[in-house]
């Protein structure tokens, strides 16, 4: 099961799953195009689908397609929606060659209990599978393969007294990370999951308007001003009433994804407090501080490596210079559904720059390494370029651990960390010698000393906050 991550070239990389945006308006405008800009700032989390739905006239209209936003919301398309004082909109990466389809597209529209309402949401729910079961049971039938439908068939089997009180319902039945959007026709309902694992913001527009979105790269695009972040276990309600904040859980273990600043978000986004740039820059420095190593350049692995390859450069000294250059109109290679082809689209994506490395000593900044099978072909692509040394160093720990939150990386087989160590893997990628930033080093670049809750760090560390059978989780996702 394969989920997504977007600004990266790369087969190792790690992925998520997608972006969500909501807007909330005193009056009906132009929405469509404001969710669309929210969307195309939104495009690194899912490139495979995306979709709009609008809330106008007491009716929910809603559009989506395989593609870009950019393919998909032409002007045409986007000028024949209605004006809207609501809307909701999504990027997706499929998990699968078979779960790419149009039905596993979102928004989710449902024809509720209390009318129609409809569900954008960045989430993995570890017991969407038994939950099914039980619905299904119910004799309630599945469009999807989504776990998005199985919140929204949960949210209206509970709604006899109300949407809100729907989700109230829903959230407490739901393990696993999920931010969520659920748009009514009269409501925009913004929910978080009670660790805090997956981002989502708040910002407003002029007096009355509101937008909720996975990153603030959403709020700039739209003209949004950031106000906070959605409290881990809260459920925001937007209305014409203003803002109605509920707490829906009490649970004090908080465990914000640390992959968000590593690789997932936008070096541009600030999450928690804290700027991304500045965690990666920060990462790139204290991987100099405590691996060094004699060099001529230091260089990262476009594009989500690049910040903390400058991090190295500025605290060693050793310039900065490009050792590999992208092709910008290629499909990004880390989703492609499988290693095969991730593999080949390596090799049209990303070329060494001879002149850069010939005859050099490169110290070649990553992330992260997952698979190793990339990584491997980097290296032998600056060796064949003539370089001299390759130098790697990954501004991550080792990944040891499966993940089940969100992250594509569900069986211990898929991680070339999960049985080895550094000297282990490096002779396998074929470097002149490998060093990973520990936990410590990590967290510490990534909270700037004032994050008060902690991360989810279960990939590194095999301590995730949901408890989770490992062995049973690990065949699922084989079987």
């Amino acid at each position: 099961m394969d989920y997504q991550r977007c600004v990266k070239l790369l087969g190792d990389s790690m992925s998520e799953e997608c972006g969500i945006i909501g807007v909330y308006s005193s009056e009906k405008r132009e929405l469509a195009r404001s969710v669309c800009y929210g969307l195309y700032a939104l495009q690194h989390r899912g490139q495979e689908a995306c979709g709009i739905a609008l809330s106008s006239d007491n009716k929910i209209v809603h559009h989506k397609s395989l593609g870009l936003v950019s393919e998909v919301f032409v002007d045409s398309l986007v000028n024949s929606l209605p004006e809207a004082d609501i809307a909701v909109g999504h990027v997706r990466y499929s998990a699968s060659t078979q779960d790419k389809s149009i039905q596993n597209a979102q928004p989710l529209v449902f024809n509720g209990k209390r009318g129609k309402f409809a569900v954008v949401s960045n989430s993995s729910i570890i017991n969407a599978k038994q939950l099914k079961a039980g619905l299904l049971e119910e004799n309630i039938l599945f469009q999807t393969s989504l776990d998005s439908e199985v919140f929204g068939v949960l949210i209206n089997k509970f709604s006899k007294n109300g949407y809100l009180d729907g989700v109230r319902h829903a959230v407490e039945m739901i393990e696993g990370s999920f931010s969520t959007l659920i748009m009514t026709r009269s409501k925009l309902i913004a929910v978080r999951d009670k660790f805090g694992i997956r981002p989502l913001v708040l910002g407003k527009i002029g007096l009355d308007d509101y937008v909720v979105a996975s990153e603030t790269t959403a709020l700039d695009a739209v003209g949004a001003t950031y106000v906070r972040d959605l409290e881990p276990g809260e459920i925001l309600v937007i209305s014409s009433k203003g803002l109605e904040s509920i707490k829906w859980s009490n649970e004090t273990k908080h465990a914000f994804c640390i992959f968000e600043h590593v690789y997932f978000a936008r070096p541009d986004s600030v999450i928690e407090g804290q700027s991304v740039y500045k965690a990666r820059r920060d990462s790139g420095r204290l991987l100099a501080k405590n691996f060094p190593v004699e060099a001529d350049i230091v260089s990262g692995v476009p594009e989500s490596a690049n910040v903390a390859a400058r991090g190295y450069s500025e605290e060693s000294g050793i310039p900065f210079i490009e050792a590999l250059t992208k092709n910008s109109y290629v499909g990004r290679t880390f989703i492609k559904p499988n290693q095969g082809q991730r593999e080949s689209a390596v090799k049209i994506k990303l070329n060494a720059i001879k002149a850069n490395v010939e005859g050099k000593r490169v110290i070649l900044v990553d992330d992260s390494i997952v698979r190793g099978t990339t990584s491997k072909k980097i290296v032998q692509m600056l060796r064949d370029a003539g370089a001299k040394e390759v130098h790697l160093r990954i501004a991550s720990p080792i990944v040891k651990h499966p993940c089940f939150l969100g992250v594509d990386m569900q069986t211990y087989n898929q991680l070339i960390g999960a049985y080895r160590n550094a000297e282990q893997i490096c002779d396998i990628i074929g470097a002149d010698s490998l060093a990973f930033l520990d936990i410590d080093m990590l967290e510490e670049a990534c909270s700037n000393g004032h994050y008060p809750h902690g991360f989810c760090t279960g990939c590194f560390t095999g301590k995730y906050p949901v408890e989770m059978d490992m062995k049973e989780l690990d065949k699922q996702f084989n079987d």
